[in-house]
């Protein structure tokens, strides 16, 4: 059978699904786009006002503003511009570096910088200032653990050329490097302020870019302000200079209910993550935008370290053994597409759609499961082998990395793999559980549930980097040590062919999905819904970040 910690809830987790379900034929649903492009009704003509208050309802809160989450990154782009920015082609842009220059042996790249920036602290935005950045983001005693896992292994120092050019350089070649540098993340903050130490840069951490942090107050909202001496804008912005409106009250409404409810109550202007319940409704009434996010899709990561998914015939059983695709579908209503391949996001360059491709095949898992010898079963009809029972502890974390949806398609998959003999126990961890190292050890799950956003395909080489004792890699949730896989990766990564690139990704993919390593579920997305009167809000293309400097009201 399979059980969950929280029985009550996964079930009524599993309710909401298959109402929703219902639900999809009555209300005749509009999919999302998935290019970021409106599905909804247009913006509302009018004349522009100045000024205004935005008040914006997003779904998670961080421990600290700036980290190395997602939910950082987006409020990165708030308070902080970056060296470069990617636009809508996935091609780097100038922002705060106006151009670059890469070295033959590909091992250097040489930024120039806008000459009058300045920090909100009235520093000033130079070659030193980058060089500070880079060398405490990747300071091994406290490090970004984001920066520290795509450039650490290739980082091997930066230099202050003159004021405004800056030199980092490289072990290897990375093709991804400029690519990388648009995320969030990477935004530069001021030297002056770091310098105050971890607790005020948790806080109130100090950038050039087109808001300001006023204050945070926990568990309600940041606000930003203006920033009124705003030059740096990136090539790919909708205007330059500072933002139109005054005020950004950026509200933490983890309920999804409360937060649909407080754009259609009109105390919200716009909202994240729109409910695939509600997605119907907001076409007919809001600017609507969703995004499908490159890097790694939500995936069930399975744990080789240990029984029962250390054979590889158990793994793809279990892969066997589920119809991913419909649980999905009835869980988001089509809404969020299915993602079959465990290792990559569909919208990921060079993603490869054979790889991972397991349908549902009750025959195939039986007879994988009979061949690795786990051929009895008890009375609950859980298979067996030497007295132990085909047990596996999946953990995710509950409203924080899986929502009301992916949980109800857990809850899918695990009662359709008990029909082949596993027994899936569902661990629903707290945010502070999941982020605090509650399940980091190899001996407290067997499968784990999680995303990567990330731009490029070059993410592979966190996900699968070995996880060696003089070379940790604790991204490496599968514990799958495999230096073929990983050479494939690092080929790919230095390659200066971009087909020579997406051959090697793709036999990377490839053997993930053959080894049954990472089982895809559903893509990771940013979907977004907009009072008409509230123009030019867009979504960024890296990460999918919310970007409101060029957003101004219509009276």
């Amino acid at each position: 059978m399979f059980r969950s910690v929280r029985s009550r809830r996964t079930r009524a987790l599993l309710a909401v699904g298959l109402s929703a379900a219902a639900l999809l034929s009555a209300c005749g649903e509009r999919p999302a786009t998935g290019d970021g492009t409106s599905t909804g009704v247009p913006a509302a003509a009018g004349e522009y006002l100045d000024g205004g208050v935005i008040e914006y309802g997003h779904e998670q809160e961080p421990p600290c503003i700036h980290g190395g989450w997602v939910q950082n990154a987006y409020l990165a782009r708030q308070y902080l511009d970056n060296l470069v920015s990617l636009d809508d082609n996935g091609t780097p842009v100038p922002w705060l570096a106006t151009s670059w220059e890469i070295s033959p042996d590909r091992k250097t790249y040489t930024f120039r910088l806008k000459s009058d920036v300045k920090f909100s602290d009235g520093t000033d935005l130079d070659a030193a200032a980058v060089k500070t950045n880079f060398d405490k983001y990747l300071d091994p005693d406290a490090p970004n653990g984001t920066v520290m896992a795509y450039i650490g292994q290739y980082y091997a120092g930066g230099e202050v050329i003159d004021r405004n050019t800056y030199a980092l350089h490289l072990k290897q070649p990375y093709s991804p490097l400029l690519t990388v540098l648009t995320q969030g993340y990477f935004g530069i903050q001021s030297p002056a302020a770091l310098a105050r130490g971890k607790k005020a840069n948790c806080s109130q951490p100090v950038g050039s870019g087109p808001f300001i942090i006023e204050r945070w107050d926990r568990n309600r909202s940041i606000t930003f302000v203006r920033n009124p001496h705003y030059n740096s804008a990136p090539a790919n912005a909708k205007h330059q200079g500072p933002a139109y409106v005054d005020k950004v009250i950026w509200k933490f409404l983890k309920d999804p209910v409360l937060r649909y409810g407080s754009l259609t109550s009109g105390s919200s202007d716009v909202i994240y993550n729109v409910p695939a319940i509600n997605w119907a409704d907001a076409t007919t009434r809001f600017q609507t935008k969703q995004y499908v996010t490159p890097g790694r899709p939500n995936a069930i990561t399975l744990n080789v370290a240990h029984a029962p998914f250390d054979d590889v015939r158990v793994r793809q059983a279990f892969a066997y053994s589920a119809d991913r695709e419909k649980a999905v579908e009835t869980a988001f209503l089509g809404v969020v597409p299915f993602n079959s391949n465990g290792a990559l996001s569909q919208s990921t360059p060079d993603y490869d759609p054979s790889a991972g491709a397991y349908v549902r095949d009750p025959d195939k898992a039986n007879a994988l499961l009979d061949e690795a010898g786990w051929t009895s079963r008890d009375d609950d009809g859980v298979r067996t082998k030497y007295g132990r029972r085909l047990t596996a502890r999946l953990v995710y974390a509950a409203d924080a990395i899986v929502g009301p949806e992916g949980a109800a398609i857990l809850q899918n998959i695990a009662y359709q793999a008990r029909d082949v003999g596993f027994d899936i126990e569902l661990v629903p961890a707290t945010q502070s559980e999941y982020f605090g190292g509650n399940y980091a050890k190899p001996d407290t799950y067997d499968a784990y549930v999680g995303y990567w956003t990330s731009p490029t395909p070059g993410l592979l080489y966190i996900n699968w980097r070995q996880r060696l004792e003089d070379s940790p890699n604790p991204h490496n949730t599968a514990y799958y040590n495999d230096p073929a896989l990983q050479g494939l990766i690092e080929k790919a990564n230095s390659s200066a062919d971009p087909a020579e690139q997406r051959e090697f990704y793709s036999q990377a993919q490839k053997l993930i999905g053959d080894q049954a390593l990472s089982i895809g579920l559903y893509t990771q997305t940013t979907s977004i819904a907009a009072n008409p009167k509230l123009h030019d809000v867009w979504v960024e293309k890296s990460q999918g970040e919310p970007v409101f400097a060029d957003a101004r009201f219509v009276r």
